[in-house]
C-alpha cells in the first residue's frame, strides 16, 4: 500500500476516501453530543444549525489538511487529525461552558443565527490553531 501512495492520483483518491469516511464519523460524534437533531434541523431550514454544522465541517477538513500536509504516512495523518478533532470537540464544550446564562444547543435549535455564526467561527478559528500545532 505504501508504494501505491507514491502515485499522486492513487494517494489523492486514498486520502479523499479515508478523510471523507472520517468526516462522516466525526460529524456523527458531533451529532451525538448536541441536543438537537442536525439533519432534521437542516431539512427544516434552520440556518443557525447550518452555520454551526458548516463550521464543524470546515474545521474538520482544515485539520485534515494540516495533518495530511505534515505527516509522511496515512496512518500518522489519521492519528494527527483524530487528535485534532478531539481538541475541536473540546473547544465546543468550552464554548458551552463559557456561556452559563444560556444553552448553546438550545439557542442553535431555536435558529439563533448569532449563536450559530459564533459557533461556526469558533470551529473554523480553532481548526487553524489546532492545525498549526500539528505542523510543529
Amino acid at each position: 500500500m505504501g508504494s501505491l501512495l507514491h502515485n499522486q492520483y492513487f494517494a489523492t483518491a486514498a486520502y479523499f476516501t479515508v478523510s471523507g469516511l472520517m468526516m462522516i464519523l466525526f460529524l456523527s460524534i458531533f451529532e451525538l453530543v448536541t441536543r438537537y437533531r442536525v439533519w432534521h434541523e437542516l431539512k427544516q431550514g434552520n440556518m443557525a444549525v447550518a452555520m454551526a454544522t458548516g463550521g464543524k465541517i470546515f474545521g474538520i477538513a482544515n485539520i485534515f489538511r494540516y495533518s495530511i500536509q505534515e505527516h509522511a504516512s496515512m496512518g500518522e495523518a489519521l492519528i494527527g487529525a483524530t487528535f485534532g478533532y478531539f481538541l475541536l470537540l473540546v473547544s465546543y464544550f468550552i464554548f458551552e461552558f463559557m456561556t452559563p446564562s444560556f444553552n448553546i444547543d438550545d439557542e442553535i435549535a431555536k435558529d439563533n443565527r448569532a449563536i450559530g455564526f459564533t459557533a461556526m467561527v469558533l470551529s473554523i478559528g480553532f481548526s487553524y490553531i489546532i492545525g498549526a500545532t500539528l505542523t510543529r
